[in-house]
């Protein structure tokens, strides 16, 4: 027994110290660049939502409806500095919505406009209630 044991830990050693040298030509499942590549894609898209949501709060659309609510617009932009993954992206999307409905300076504004602002808003608010 004692002689089987010997045998394992000298064999354990063995396999150890000769792993480094077939360490080197393991490839990984992702490369080093193609994973850099996804944090900065990755990334470039929370500025862009950030981006997306900063502009549709700057509208005085939606400022004019904050006002309404009785909402504070700088805790919303606050707190939309700091969205991040689902909650993030779901903002971006009704903000681009926002924006995409008033880009050009349109002077009237629609009853499903107003609801997109307003959702937005409540989002935003949401998302700072759970957190």
């Amino acid at each position: 027994m004692h002689t089987t044991r010997r045998f394992f830990a000298v064999t354990l050693m063995v396999l150890t110290a000769v792993s480094p040298a077939f360490a080197g030509d393991q490839q990984h499942v992702v490369s080093p660049q193609q994973l850099a590549a996804a944090v900065t894609a990755e990334i470039a898209q929370q500025d862009a939502d950030r981006s997306a949501v900063r502009e549709a709060l700057a509208r005085p659309e939606v400022r004019a409806v904050a006002k309404k609510m009785n909402v504070d617009l700088a805790r919303v932009s606050d707190v939309a500095a700091t969205l991040s993954g689902a909650d993030l992206a779901q903002a971006a999307q009704a903000a681009r919505h926002v924006n995409q409905q008033l880009v050009g300076g349109a002077s009237a504004v629609t009853i499903s406009t107003t609801t997109i602002i307003i959702i937005l808003l409540l989002i935003i608010l949401l998302v700072v209630a759970i957190k």
